[in-house]
Order: structure tokens, then C-alpha cells, then sequence
């Protein structure tokens, strides 16, 4: 099969071709603009390569439902010019192919089930924690829908009495990306996490943040594996920390093969930061089929 791969994400635009093994011809990255000027460049790409079908994983929120009116657009993202963006349709009147639609972290979950750590596994949660944070949800052999999608960035945190900061989520203010995500990282410490990389406290505070959340995802959706990716987990530092922070909450109350082994368990993206883009693939070939 010759597939097409789109990862539309708030700052860049990465468009492949590739086929349903998760092998990638050709690759390019676009600045994400606004749709007027984004789009054509995204749809000129894609024409005369050849594509049957074409994936695209995106930020959203997006309407997933497929018996909606809107189903393929691009809804209440604070990304303002991309509100009510029919992404779904430009694509399948330019190039007249099956297009499948997911969100860029299910996307990416996607990925790592398809072709990446967790093949095999029925059960898995893709977490990106960068500028934002978001979780693609594996549950059952597919990606987890209902009303419209996963926002598990957005779980509401406790937080810890020496932490003064008061969070910079436009909605939740001390949810999940308020609290942990990169902008709030150099909210509260004045410099970037890059710059941060040899201060315990930073990453003390921030392990103890992203344990609460993971924990409440083992709570609610007892996954089989737990894959950390994006900008903030490239402080592989992290990870131990992390892992300890969830056995002391959890308080050997869930005790099974999965939790026991942590370092198996709670561990970074494995596809060099092409788990979105392979997923995407994965996309277009169920979309064909």
C-alpha cells in the first residue's frame, strides 16, 4: 500500500508517505499558519504521490463523531483561527481518497501499538507532556471515543503545600498541563525546562505532578503499559522519579505483575519520536480497508 500521514500539530504540520508497515519514504514538516495558508500547502504535498488513503492525527479537541454534522472538524481549540476547521473534508474533495481522523496523541498511541513497545498489548495510554498535555487511550484493541475524545491532559491536581504557583490553564487553572505542562514550568521556576535540567527541586515537583495523574489513569483505566512522551519527557531524569512517586500513591493497593515491574511499566516513546507519524499511517491503512 502507498499511504499518506499527516500529524497536524499547533506549531508544525508533518506530512509523510509511507506504507502499512510503518515504512516512511518521504517526510517533510510545515509551520502550522492558519488554515488558508496551511492547507493548500499541506493538500499540494499529498497530490500525485500516488496515496489510497490518508491518516491524519490532530490536535483538537475534534468531532470524532461520525453521525455528527461537524464530524472531521477542528472544534473548540484555543488555536483561534482553526475553530470550526472542516480538516477532514479539504482533504478528502482534494485528493478524493479514504481519509482517517483521529487526535494526534491517539495517534501516537496508535503507534507504539502498531509498530512500537506495546504490540500486543490490549490495554495502553500515550501521554505527551510538552507545551501541552494530552493521552491517546488504547482500551480493548482501539482507541477510546465516546462523546468526543480523551482530554486527560485536563484532570484536575492536588497540589503540593510548598508550591506556590498558581497554574496557567486558561480553564482548570491546577490541572494536569496548568500545573506540569512546559509554559508552566518556566511560569514558575522563570526559565525553560531545557535550562532547568540540573535542578532536583524542578523535577521533584514535576515526577509528583505526573504521578498523581497516572495515577488516577491505572485507577479508572487499569492499562497494561504507560508510554511518556513529548518535549518535557526528554528529561529522562524523570522517569525513577516518576515511578516512585506512583508505588508510594498508590499504596500497594493494586498489586499485579505490571505495577511490581515500574521500570517496564512507566517508560519513554520507543519510535524516535515518529510514533505519531507511523500511527497516522496506521490510520490511512484502517480507513482503506
Amino acid at each position: 500500500m502507498r499511504l499518506g500521514a499527516l500529524e497536524a500539530g499547533g506549531t508544525k504540520m508533518v506530512c509523510a508517505i509511507g506504507d502499512e508497515t510503518g515504512k516512511i519514504f518521504e517526510q517533510v514538516s510545515i509551520p502550522t499558519e492558519t488554515p488558508d495558508i496551511t492547507l493548500p500547502k499541506l493538500i499540494a504535498f499529498f497530490e500525485g504521490k500516488g496515496i489510497e488513503a490518508l491518516g491524519i492525527g490532530c490536535f483538537g479537541p475534534i468531532d470524532l463523531n461520525k453521525n455528527s454534522d461537524t464530524y472531521g472538524y477542528i472544534t473548540s481549540t484555543t488555536k483561534l483561527p482553526w475553530i470550526n476547521c472542516n480538516i477532514v473534508g479539504a482533504f478528502q474533495k482534494a485528493l478524493g481518497c479514504p481519509v482517517g481522523f483521529d487526535t494526534d496523541v491517539n495517534g501516537s498511541a496508535l503507534g507504539e501499538v502498531t509498530f512500537g513497545q506495546a504490540r500486543g498489548k490490549n490495554n495502553v495510554i500515550y501521554i505527551t507532556i510538552g507545551t501541552g498535555v494530552g493521552a491517546g487511550v488504547y482500551v480493548e484493541g482501539k482507541l477510546l471515543h465516546g462523546m468526543m475524545h480523551p482530554e486527560a491532559g485536563h484532570v484536575l491536581i492536588r497540589k503540593r503545600s510548598d508550591d506556590e504557583y498558581e497554574g496557567n490553564c486558561h480553564y482548570h487553572q491546577t490541572c494536569l498541563e496548568g500545573l506540569a505542562a512546559g509554559p508552566a514550568i518556566e511560569g514558575r521556576w522563570g526559565q525553560k525546562a531545557v535550562e532547568l535540567k540540573d535542578r532536583k527541586e524542578v523535577w521533584d515537583l514535576e515526577a509528583y505532578y505526573i504521578a498523581q495523574a497516572l495515577v488516577d489513569y491505572i485507577m479508572v483505566l487499569s492499562p497494561e503499559m504507560i508510554i511518556l512522551g513529548g518535549g518535557v519527557m526528554h528529561q529522562e531524569q524523570l522517569f525513577p522519579m516518576i515511578r516512585s512517586y506512583v508505588k508510594v500513591l498508590l499504596g500497594e493497593y493494586i498489586k499485579t505483575k505490571e505495577i511490581e515491574d515500574l521500570e517496564h511499566y512507566i517508560v519513554p516513546a520507543s519510535l524516535d519520536d515518529k510514533q505519531g507519524i507511523m500511527g497516522c499511517l496506521e490510520l490511512a491503512r484502517q480507513a482503506l480497508a
